[in-house]
């Protein structure tokens, strides 16, 4: 299922993401412009529920406020050189290990507010771009995750206690002085690790509000 980037009616245009309904149920609207907002607002949620949607989470307008909070987007940074050292090392994703990296992503990305399932297609454009990377210590798995540029985009522990060695071996492994990542404010754990790591929030990306 695909993407609508501009829903329009006549009463507005919204985004909104269904690539999530056939995995997670779950679909999202941003309202990007409106002089009718509630009446936009109830169309999307009519057509997303057409679509097969069961949770339908929406942004983008002070009439979302009547609902129940769902989660809040923040950006996060931190200086590089404050993460502690890691003897935990990289190991890139190859074509034979995507599957197992792929499967580790959706298992422990299902419950986490606006993470984006990944299929088969994001998988292959993972491998292409080489972002992708496990983190291990002695052999032993310790976790996955994606980082390039300044930003590390994705950290999933594969035990309890590792994600600190994540964090830092992503981090150590970019080049830039100043690193970012997102994070959902209903996602406390990793928010509580990222502060004990020095990442500080920065700026409020979005409210998303539960609309059915």
């Amino acid at each position: 299922m695909k993407d609508i980037p501009a829903f329009a009616t006549e009463n507005g245009v919204a985004s909104l993401i269904l690539k999530e309904i056939p995995y997670r149920g779950e679909a999202y609207i941003h309202i990007n412009y409106s002089l009718s907002p509630e009446v936009l607002l109830k169309e999307c949620v009519e057509f997303c529920t057409m679509c097969g949607a069961e949770k339908i989470y929406a942004t983008g307008h002070e009439i979302l406020e009547q609902y129940p909070m769902y989660t809040v987007m923040f950006l996060m940074w931190a200086d590089r050189s404050a993460l502690p050292g890691t003897d935990a090392v990289l190991s890139s994703v190859q074509e034979q290990t995507l599957q197992q990296w792929q499967q580790l992503y959706n298992e422990r990305m299902r419950s986490v507010p606006n993470a984006a399932w990944m299929t088969q297609k994001d998988a292959q454009e993972m491998l292409q771009k080489g972002d992708g990377y496990f983190v291990h210590r002695n052999g032993e798995l310790l976790g996955i995750g994606r980082a390039s540029g300044n930003t590390i985009d994705v950290v999933i522990a594969a035990k309890k206690g590792a994600g600190l060695d994540v964090v830092c071996a992503l981090g150590q492994s970019l080049t830039e002085d100043i690193l970012t990542l997102i994070v959902a404010s209903e996602n406390p754990k990793a928010v509580r690790l990222y502060e004990r790591l020095g990442f500080v929030k920065s700026a409020e990306l979005s409210r998303w509000y539960c609309v059915v």
